[in-house]
């Protein structure tokens, strides 16, 4: 009868130990695979497939106007510094999307604005510093392109652009520049561009969108003789805009 060596032991414990190890790495990738490869649902799969889309949004713009100054307000305007701070509004609407290409829709978003646009007026000879206020109610109907991303999983990015004219809507037939209230006109074209990122959920499509919109208008009335003095520094007033929206589809 032979007598086994020792050595001969390990090497066979050595060669049983590899095995084993071998089948321990190849069941653990296997699991990190399937996982790597783990299912999630798609909410509204289909979505894309529809040609129109119907929705809501809720929206807080920030704006002001863009004050172009006169040569008066260097040589016969009283006041030394003359601006339009941003003021916080609210804007309401609708939104339809049609589907143009894998790449494209056209979006028409008509809204409801409120806005209080101020431009104020500071002075060097201790005058208590003046402010003339425009609140008022606009009327929006943006005509609006977007550029989609390909969809993720169940979330998507976006870049937007076009024109928005408006209408203001609370308009007193008569009525003048006073101390206090700017004079400005009823009708807006504006320039617009932002992006936005959309999450689809289970029954409905939830996009943040951030906008800026740039007044093409001058949108300055120019006051007559007698409030002509008060308002000499002004020559061009434009609307900036900035918006975030919460849109509901």
């Amino acid at each position: 009868m032979d007598t086994p060596h020792v050595r001969y032991c390990f090497h066979l414990h050595r060669a049983k130990s590899l095995i084993i190890t071998l089948l321990l790495v190849s069941v653990a990738t296997s699991h990190l695979r399937a996982q790597g490869y783990g299912y999630f649902r798609k909410h509204l799969e289909f979505y894309d497939d529809k040609p129109l889309h119907y929705g809501f949004f809720f929206a807080m713009p920030v704006t002001r106007f863009t004050v172009k100054y006169s040569p008066a307000f260097v040589n016969d305007d009283p006041a030394v510094r003359l601006y339009s701070p941003n003021t916080p509004s609210f804007r309401v609407g609708m939104l339809v999307n049609a589907f143009m290409t894998d790449r494209f829709d056209f979006r028409f978003t008509p809204s409801v604005s409120l806005y209080g646009r101020d431009i104020r007026y500071e002075y060097a000879d201790g005058t208590e510093p003046r402010r003339d206020t425009r609140e008022s109610a606009w009327v929006d109907f943006p005509l609006l392109f977007k550029y989609k991303s390909e969809r993720r999983k169940n979330s998507r990015m976006y870049l937007i652009a076009g024109i928005t004219p408006s209408l203001e809507t609370n308009v007193r037939k008569g009525q003048t520049q006073t101390k206090g209230r700017l004079n400005t006109k009823t009708a807006d074209l504006t320039i617009d561009y932002g992006l936005g990122f959309e999450q689809f959920l289970e029954f409905t499509k939830l996009s943040p969108e951030l906008r800026f919109s740039h007044g093409l208008v001058n949108v300055y009335n120019a006051p007559t003789a007698t409030a002509a003095a008060a308002n000499a520094g002004i020559r061009r007033l434009t609307t900036h805009t900035v918006t975030l929206y919460m849109n509901f589809e």
